[in-house]
């Protein structure tokens, strides 16, 4: 498994519970953004700059991203592509986009889109919080887990 951050818009806390969890089991992790991102001193750890630009660093990771990895973003249509290329797709928040509930995500964000374009206030989502942030180490600690290969004992 190989972690991809959409890391933009990753909040910082996020990325530092993802910088802890690939130096305790040496996975590879990549954060890509259009800005310079200061990554800790890890053989396993680095950051990927882009251009500026719309979707820039979505599409990089889209070209990336392999069955299997794992993909960090709250952008929706971005977990999408990431999902039908069989990779797992997690927001900050600790939800995993599936192939089940990708599609109704995708047709939630449109209707809010298609609101605030005619003026309505939608409003936005809270401030990460403390359970927000747990639920995600939550998921990433079992989606570490399970990729982990099964030692066998003869």
């Amino acid at each position: 498994m190989h972690i991809w951050v959409d890391a933009d818009a990753c909040p910082v806390v996020i990325r530092d519970i993802l910088f802890r969890a690939a130096e305790r089991t040496g996975v590879e992790l990549t954060l890509v953004a259009n800005r310079w991102i200061k990554t800790p001193a890890a053989r396993n750890i680095r950051a990927v700059q882009v251009e500026a630009g719309f979707d820039v660093a979505d599409n990089e990771i889209v070209h990336r991203v392999s069955a299997g990895d794992l993909v960090v973003t709250a952008d929706i249509p971005l977990a999408a592509e990431v999902v039908a290329k069989n990779a797992v797709a997690l927001n900050p928040r600790g939800e995993r986009y599936t192939a089940e509930n990708i599609r109704e995500r995708l047709n939630m964000r449109d209707f809010m889109d298609t609101l605030r374009a005619s003026g309505i206030d939608t409003g936005g989502q809270s401030a990460l919080g403390t359970r927000d942030r747990q639920a995600f180490a939550n998921q990433l600690d079992q989606l570490l887990a399970q990729s982990r290969p099964t030692s066998r004992r003869d």
